[in-house]
């Protein structure tokens, strides 16, 4: 299967599209990547339009160094679970938010998987969380990156501490 899209060189996370239209919410994810500096890849394969395709990218992702797939799906949502069934591979799956149920049964899809093919699932376009939940799953075997993810934690709830201080200025202020 050919690559798409590559952002950074060694390419551990693969991001699997079941349209291009869902590009626009998981973008985020990609952006994610980007800061920790971890390589991904970005393709389209429905799991209803393009069955041999998605198949086919879950089977050879491994033995390609992708290490984590993120896959966003909306409606009916079986991209994760699809691609969970082909590949050992820890799956998270983004249910997306375009369908006239708000992206309820795209979330209702992807945790309903059957016992033995596990896909982690994060919010209705949690893309940003997808990311970096896969940046925690790298990081295990990652020194490096989880010292990068400890900071951004660390910048995490320094940013809290100053929003409450922020806020407590407003209430003194009133």
């Amino acid at each position: 299967m050919q690559k798409e899209k590559v952002v950074e060189e060694r390419v551990r996370v693969g991001i699997v599209l079941g349209s291009d239209s869902d590009f626009q919410v998981m973008q985020e994810a990609v952006r994610v990547l980007q800061e920790f500096g971890v390589g991904c890849e970005v393709v389209v394969a429905s799991a209803h339009r393009t069955p041999q395709r998605a198949a086919e990218y879950a089977l050879k992702a491994e033995e390609r160094g992708i290490e984590v797939i993120i896959a966003g799906a909306g409606m009916a949502a079986h991209l994760p679970g699809v691609l969970a069934s082909y590949t050992c591979l820890p799956v998270i799956g983004v249910p997306l938010q375009g369908s006239a149920l708000g992206g309820v049964d795209a979330l209702y899809s992807i945790v309903q998987m059957p016992p033995g093919v596990p896909v982690a699932t994060v919010a209705i376009n949690g893309a940003r969380n997808a990311a970096l939940l896969a940046v925690q799953i790298l990081s295990l075997k990652d020194p490096h990156l989880r010292q990068k993810f400890q900071a951004y934690r660390e910048k995490l709830a320094v940013s809290v501490v100053e929003k409450s201080k922020k806020v407590q200025q407003l209430l003194s202020n009133s």
